[in-house]
């Protein structure tokens, strides 16, 4: 039946290696868990509800992906937009949770008239390919600089950023730094060897050693700096919470609400939402071998309406915008090519409902390690960028180099478009740009302007 179903045979893969797929895509993407409760809670949502709510909306995002694309990519509420949703929505806006939530609903509802009417794929197919594979180095160099901060080995500075001092507080970010280390030179080691589960492996050692820092001493539970105890413990978890949020969104009434105030929240989530999503998808899908020669990915409609579905979903489960993850390039890295690793990520997420207090425990340097090892992987692909033709290799440049500098994957496709339109033009290769690019391009530059 799985067989049938997700074509292990066509893809050249089995259910053993997409299982181990989606484990290790969960694993690197277990921390949304924590981390999205944390920061919605400040718009006044209940902490409970929206871990349920992050849970059940992986849930739904990551099984529409398998059953409609059978692809191995996973969905989760996406990080930016949530802080967006707490601190400017929220917080600067001064508009309930509810309302922002109505926005999130809206906004999957366009998604999914757009991905029906193909215009998300004519979006994604008029980028040119060479932009594309820029796009997937961008997009690995922004993971692996997020898997630097998540094992503290990047941090805070005059400079902006530098190493960690690890002698400094050794017994919280110092030892959480080192074991980080440890953790890439695990997988590093392991995935040479072509050891099958290598990130997974890397992961789950990487956690175990921080467990006996923790039992030994070297490890300090600090809490109030963040530095929480890495040894599971069960607590009460009420199941009924759920009910604090869900359909919330459309609990609006008598709330004022300026129409000029909604629409520009309702493009900010859609435009972010829309070029993550068509990033996360270019990079991992090249990644995989999944693009054809004209740089194309098959079932792209299928894709990208899962991702707008997960979106209106999840605002009514009561989460902001589900998007398609990057760290679903941890588990294309193991071998995951179809629907099969997306189920298994899915249902993990189904489970962690009930076994929140495990998954929330898994910490960032643990998983950090998987983000470093997999933003290399993904930067091999910079050879195939043709450096011969400057016209295609600059906008490509500038795209990927945008990506971790500015924290923001939707931003580095934002630089590469305007940057591909302004210099073929200026060039006098303007056959070249089709006009959906001019119009991005024109969008782009209206949104820096506005926005």
């Amino acid at each position: 039946m799985l067989e049938k179903l997700f074509k292990l045979k066509e893809n050249k893969t089995n259910v053993k290696t997409e299982v181990i797929a989606g484990i290790t895509t969960f694993m690197t993407m277990a921390y949304i868990l924590a981390v999205n409760p944390a920061i919605l809670a400040d718009s006044g949502m209940d902490k409970n509800a929206i871990l349920m709510a992050t849970a059940l909306a992986a849930f739904v995002g990551t099984l529409a992906m398998a059953l409609l694309a059978n692809y191995p990519f996973a969905l989760a509420p996406g990080l930016g937009l949530n802080a967006y949703f707490a601190y400017t929505v929220c917080g600067t806006m001064g508009y309930s949770w509810q309302v922002a939530l109505l926005a999130v609903f809206v906004e999957g509802l366009i998604f999914i008239v757009l991905s029906v009417t193909n215009i998300r794929e004519a979006i994604f197919n008029a980028i040119p390919l060479q932009l594309k594979k820029g796009v997937s180095v961008g997009i690995g160099l922004f993971i692996a600089f997020i898997g630097l901060q998540n094992g503290h080995l990047v941090v805070d500075s005059s400079t902006l950023v530098t190493v960690v001092d690890f002698t400094e507080n050794f017994n919280t970010e110092g030892i959480s730094a080192l074991l980080a280390v440890i953790g890439v030179m695990i997988i590093a080691i392991l995935y040479v060897k072509k050891v099958r589960g290598a990130i997974l492996i890397g992961i789950l050692a990487t956690w175990i050693l921080g467990i006996i820092c923790q039992l030994t001493g070297l490890y300090v539970v600090t809490p109030d700096a963040g530095y929480y105890s890495l040894i599971p413990s069960w607590s009460d978890f009420d199941l009924t919470s759920i009910g604090k949020t869900f359909g919330q969104c459309f609990n609006v009434a008598g709330q004022d609400i300026k129409i000029l105030d909604f629409i520009v929240i309702i493009f900010a989530f859609l435009f972010v939402d829309m070029f993550d999503t068509l990033g996360t998808l270019i990079g991992v899908a090249n990644k995989a071998d999944m693009l054809d020669k004209n740089g194309k990915l098959p079932k792209i409609k299928q894709a990208l309406l899962a991702d707008a579905i997960a979106t209106s979903a999840g605002a009514v489960l009561g989460t902001s915008t589900t998007t398609t993850f990057v760290e679903s390039s941890a588990g294309v890295a193991e071998g995951g090519r179809t629907g099969l690793a997306s189920v298994v990520t899915g249902f993990l997420f189904l489970l962690s409902i009930f076994l929140s207090p495990v998954f929330v425990t898994i910490p960032g340097f643990a998983t950090a390690p998987a983000l470093i090892f997999v933003g290399f992987l993904m930067v091999s692909t910079v050879v195939e960028i043709d450096f011969n033709d400057m016209t295609e290799a600059v906008p490509a440049y500038l795209c990927l180099i945008a990506m971790p500098l500015m924290y923001s994957i939707s931003e580095g496709i934002a630089v590469g478009v305007i940057s591909y339109v302004i210099i073929n033009l200026v060039c006098g290769k303007a056959k070249k740009i089709t006009p959906l690019m001019y119009v991005l391009a024109v969008l782009f530059v209206l949104k820096y302007i506005f926005l």
